[in-house]
């Protein structure tokens, strides 16, 4: 096998005579200690990798001039002709050296797959070259990948350099194309022997040759420039420098992390996983890796503890225990450089790659990764050293791998408040004729031991499947690679990117990972799962749709939790049942991205967001309920009406609100403690590791110890508002428990314990006798399964009054809401049924937007908004609001603000207006804004249809629908019919409470009229400038004036939508807007007759077009057929009645028929 180049002949001048035979009579020179066949002595493999070929950058005869002008090598040619561009016309077949000296490029093999370059114009190295411009000539391969997180080194697909290059050319981790570049530390290569040095700080070469290199300062200035800069500057500054390849200290064995693993089996072009797939099969499983039985063999003992673990997780970081120390090894090495900002070094297990940390830091080092998004293990050992070699002189110590710590499992309080859920998801098979698919999930919070299982049906739109994963907000999301479909991936990406939280995605090879039903029950049986429970957990299985369908989605879970070794903990957790919408007013994913009700749409953070506006909670136990709360606000009235006079009571009594704050401030996150405590349970083979074991004992007697204090807190808090002497009797409902004299007392026993046994137990000193007494304590303590109600009850009292102080601290008015009971229960309105006599009702005065803010700072202006009949006054209003005004006049925050106060009025809380009177609504709909999804390959119309569509499909007669502006993402005309045809659908087939926002003034002249449509617009004014005067051109004054937005709700139409006028707000200039003025006078005067038939409308509505065809239907048909029915008569009496009132109220001279 030939062996690589050395490294000083790409800093050497290109020589046109130069020949293998040189090339061997320099190699033969390098001096005798220079390691090249023994220094892995353990495990022999290839020593050297074959030659990698240089990939060209510039043309190869693009050569820099000399001083006189002529094409002269220069100084930095050697350099420059490893980035030249090949005229592959040039190519020889066997890949010997150019006439200039640049490497000509040739496939390895007509299997492997090969990286065309393009035919760009050329590009110079000029170190002032711009990014986009390399990028632009550079085209890099995109390749799709399943997990957006950070991945280990093993499971990336495989890229040329030239991406590697543009992606992140600082640090670049891969050699196997050219020699590595130095990074920004001091290292010295593997390859360093063939240098000597001089003391006069420049290199020369065995043969004593001085090299044209700059000094080790230089170089080292080069690489600390080269942080500061764009990756593309900083390498070509690093170019400059002579790209500092050997400079550094000498004095260990240090190696940049670019260096080839010298295992053969490990590096990407021989990489396999444990079935033998390369990773272009699409059935290369990414987490397992394939070592020859021949090279397992030759390993030494620990090579094999460390290898036989590490093959079988590849997509995690392993931490392998020697000693004192954690290191990790090879792949996993470069991880901790890149990361941790680790050396790497020669040694360790077979003398490989390697970094490490003490075991005082491995915490810290394992958080950081964690954070990261990393998946972590650690093979802690099970022995000393001693008990080793009392087994046997030649007796390795027994290492395990305990556990592995992820990022959607972590137990401790590094989270903060935050919940953090493992979710899998289960599809069933096929959809159904009418388009709906079953979808099963099981999710988890692991660091409160509680796993939800349910099952929701879905459309195509897979609204209801964006609800779940918006309300879960998972941080890693498990799916069968090939069981799920490309509509649903779809969705699982579009939704795990709405949030701020990064959301991973984990495919499982299909029938690897989700066992079947009867397994599952199996599993569950034998590993003794959810004793935790307060009732079975078969009953979490009841009344869903396909039961076996939603245990194959929790086997799914189990699965991964097994192979990451924390199953274990789950036999004290609990397994409960989770409905997306059952009980609750129902709101789509699309719905909560679009009220921007956890995360906002400029960044995806909570600021702006109605959970930002309602979180005055002092618990973090109390946050996670707030969260869960707003995702299922209630329906039923005497729900509401229970939690509305809790708060109630909470701002009239300002004194035990303030007694409840001094007990909540005292309060740990008690629900997590719970949890860590029950998943110490059994934990007694981990407490034999040394170290381990007793660094774990001190953190349960601490965790115990808070969980006892934190409950006193809250126990005696739940009996003080159990009394009724503190006035407010609606807050004993939810302070109320039937056990808690019982709870209370027993807590005092084990505090009487904790004192005896551990008097100080946040630093004690262990014992070994102390592992068995914590566990006895523990073991009783887990008996009573009541304290999750203490702790669940406790929680209600904080969003109670988190709710009160929401009130209490607004910038504006708020009010309680009154809701009456619906006493419509058909799903559809038939063609003759108008909104009043007991339709839904949605009435709110002087209503704002909560946490909006108005121009200058100002507060909103509050606004009426009437739908449906109001019995206090007896006025009937129309349940549809057509809306139109400006641009930027503030319609879609009026729009906002109502769908917010009906979530609020359902979720127990004070709305946003001086009076609120709502029948509850059963679903929120919302249409808004204008966005496509380009890796779908949906276009902005297709997605407004298509969330137009579930609406249809699904909106009742209770239902608060929000469309704006739709029709917009197509042609004029088409836009119209769209917004034509829905609208007319919503109003006199669904008859829900409707707002419709748009800028198709016709649609105001086809529905002028109409009985159900009430015509409103958002009012503006003009200000007119000093020295301009009333003249005939109007819409050129308009132009020239200041267009005011007043933000206030008026009756009728918006004669226009001022866009030109919005147009020269946003910086378009002035000769550009009045030619746009211009077309639109044209454009107005030619397409005016096509609407002329709307302005009849305002006359005679659709209603009535419909009524008088149904009257000439019925006219065709001899009434002896029996065909005139009670239905045809009511028809005609209204028509009649609306014809009478018609010609009674308006002069003769208006009626145009």
């Amino acid at each position: 096998m030939q062996r690589q180049r050395s490294i000083l002949s790409f800093l050497q001048r290109p020589s046109p005579d130069l020949d293998v035979g040189k090339e061997e009579q320099q190699r033969s020179s390098l001096p005798s200690d220079f390691p090249a066949k023994e220094l892995f002595p353990e495990v022999r493999g290839t020593d050297t990798p074959p030659e990698k070929l240089r990939r060209p950058f510039i043309s190869a005869g693009d050569q820099p001039p000399g001083a006189n002008g002529s094409h002269q090598p220069g100084s930095f040619a050697s350099i420059m002709h490893k980035f030249t561009r090949e005229d592959r016309s040039r190519i020889s077949d066997k890949g010997n050296l150019d006439e200039s000296g640049s490497a000509t490029f040739l496939p390895k093999s007509n299997n492997e797959k090969q990286e065309n370059l393009t035919s760009n114009p050329q590009i110079t190295c000029d170190p002032m070259l711009n990014e986009d411009h390399i990028r632009s000539d550079f085209p890099c391969q995109h390749m799709e990948s399943d997990i957006p997180g950070p991945e280990t080194p093993g499971m990336r697909p495989l890229f040329s350099r030239l991406k590697r290059l543009h992606e992140d050319p600082c640090h670049l981790k891969d050699s196997s194309d050219s020699p590595p570049l130095s990074s920004n530390k001091m290292i010295k290569s593997n390859l360093g022997g063939e240098f000597g040095k001089r003391t006069d700080g420049q290199l020369v070469d065995p043969e004593g040759n001085r090299s044209q290199l700059a000094s080790m300062a230089s170089a080292n200035t080069a690489d600390a420039h080269c942080k500061n800069d764009s990756p593309i500057l900083a390498s070509q500054k690093r170019l400059k420098s002579s790209l500092s390849l050997v400079i550094g200290k000498e004095t260990s064995g240090e190696v940049s992390g670019s260096v080839n693993s010298k295992f053969e089996w490990l590096n990407p072009t021989s990489i396999r996983d444990e079935n033998g797939r390369r990773p272009n099969d699409p059935l290369y499983d990414k987490r397992t890796l394939y070592i020859p039985p021949d090279a397992l063999k030759k390993m030494s003992a620990s090579q094999k503890q460390y290898w036989t673990v590490k093959c079988k997780y590849m997509d995690v970081v392993l931490f392998f225990k020697v000693g004192k120390f954690y290191e990790l090894y090879e792949l996993d090495a470069e991880i901790g450089q890149k990361e941790l900002d680790w050396k790497m070094t020669f040694s360790g297990v077979g003398k490989c790659r390697q970094v490490g940390i003490s075991e005082a830091g491995i915490d810290d080092a394992v958080g950081k990764l964690t954070a990261l998004g990393y998946k972590v293990g650690r093979m802690e050992q099970l022995e000393t050293s001693d008990q080793a070699k009392a087994r046997g002189a030649s007796s390795v110590i027994q290492r395990k791998l305990v556990h592995v710590s992820t990022p959607s499992t972590i137990a401790d309080g590094s989270t903060g408040p935050d919940v953090v859920h493992l979710l899998a998801i289960k599809e069933g098979n096929g959809r159904s004729e009418n388009g709906s698919s079953m979808y099963t999930f099981a999710f988890l919070d692991y660091a409160a031991l509680k796993v939800w299982v349910g099952s929701l049906c879905d459309d195509a739109s897979c609204a209801a499947l964006g609800a779940l994963v918006m309300q879960v907000s998972p941080r890693e999301i498990i799916y069968e690679s090939e069981g799920v479909s490309r509509e649903t991936l779809k969705a699982l990406r579009k939704y795990a990117s709405a949030g701020s939280t990064m959301t991973q995605l984990t495919p499982v090879a299909l029938g690897t990972g989700f066992l079947d039903a009867s397994e599952v029950r199996k599993l569950i049986h034998s590993k003794g799962y959810f004793k935790g429970s307060s009732k079975p957990w078969s009953l979490a299985f009841d009344f869903m749709a396909d039961p076996d369908l939603v245990l194959s989605a929790l086997g799914g879970l189990l699965g991964h939790l097994s192979r990451m070794m924390l199953d274990d903990a789950l036999r004290n957790g609990e397994l409960l049942s989770y409905h997306v919408y059952k009980s609750c007013l129902r709101m789509d994913g699309q719905t909560l991205v679009n009220l921007e009700i956890f995360g906002n749409n400029v960044d995806g953070g909570p600021s702006g967001t109605l959970f930002k506006y309602l979180d005055h909670c002092m618990t973090s136990s109390g946050k996670r309920l707030l969260k869960r709360w707003i995702c299922h606000p209630l329906k039923d009235i005497e729900e509401i009406n229970d939690r509305l006079n809790a708060v109630e009571g909470l701002i009239k009594n300002s004194g035990i609100s303030s007694l409840i704050a001094q007990y909540l401030r005292r309060l740990p996150d008690i629900e997590r403690l719970l949890g860590r405590v029950k998943a110490g349970i059994g934990s007694s083979s981990a407490l034999l590791v040394p170290f381990v074991g007793q660094k774990l004992l001190k953190q349960q007697i601490r965790t115990f110890g808070s969980l006892l204090q934190g409950l006193r807190v809250a126990i005696d808090l739940l009996l003080i508002l159990q009394r009724e002497d503190h006035r407010i009797s609606a807050l004993s409902k939810f302070a109320s428990l039937a056990t808690l004299s019982e709870l209370d007392k027993l807590l005092k026993q084990f505090e009487a314990a904790m004192e005896d046994d551990f008097p100080n137990y946040e630093d004690h000193n262990v014992k070994e006798s102390d592992a068995e007494t914590l566990a006895v304590l523990v073991e009783l303590f887990a008996v009573v399964t009541d304290w999750s109600q203490v702790i669940h009850a406790l929680n209600c009292v904080d969003v109670l009054k988190s709710f009160a102080a929401s009130a209490t601290l607004s910038s504006g008015p708020t009010s309680r809401p009154v809701l009456l009971p619906a006493n419509s229960h058909s799903k559809k309105v038939s063609s003759n049924q108008g909104c009043g006599g007991g339709g839904p009702v949605l009435h709110m005065k002087g209503l704002w937007h909560p946490y909006s803010v108005g121009e200058n700072g100002n507060s909103p202006v509050p606004n009426d908004v009437c739908l449906g009949e109001d019995k206090d006054s007896g006025a009937s209003y129309p349940c549809s609001l057509l809306l139109t005004g400006p641009n930027m006049g503030g319609k879609s925050t009026l729009l906002r603000a109502t769908c917010l106060a009906v979530i609020l009025a359902q979720l127990g809380c004070y709305v946003p207006c001086e009076t609120c009177v709502l029948t509850p609504a059963d679903i929120i709909f919302t249409r808004l804004g204008a966005t496509d999804r380009i890796m779908s390959g949906e276009s902005t119309f297709f997605v407004e249809c298509s969330e137009t569509a579930s609406v249809l499909q699904n909106a009742t007669t209770d239902s608060v629908v929000l469309l704006d502006e739709l029709g917009r993402g197509t042609s004029t005309f088409d836009g119209y019919a769209i917004a034509y045809a829905v609208f007319r659908h919503l109003v006199e087939k669904i008859g829900c409470r409707l707002l419709f926002a748009t800028h198709y003034h016709p649609l105001t002249k086809e529905f002028g009229i109409h009985p159900r449509v009430n015509l409103q617009h958002m009012a503006c004014a003009f200000s007119s400038k000093p020295g301009s005067t009333d003249g005939a051109e109007g819409q050129q004054q308009q132009q020239k004036d200041d267009l005011v937005f007043l933000y206030r709700l008026a009756s009728g139409a918006c004669p226009e939508s001022y866009g030109l006028q919005v147009a020269l707000m946003a910086g378009i200039r002035r000769p550009v807007v009045d030619a746009a003025s211009e077309a639109a006078q044209r454009m107005k005067a030619m397409i005016s007759k096509n609407f002329r038939s709307s302005e009849g409308r305002c006359k005679f509505s659709s209603l009535h077009e419909g009524w008088l065809r149904t009257l000439l239907a019925l006219s065709k048909t001899s009434t002896s057929d029996g065909c005139w029915d009670e239905d045809a008569s009511d028809t005609l009496l209204c028509l009649w009645l609306e014809l009478k009132n018609f010609y009674s109220t308006r002069p003769r001279k208006d009626v145009g028929m």
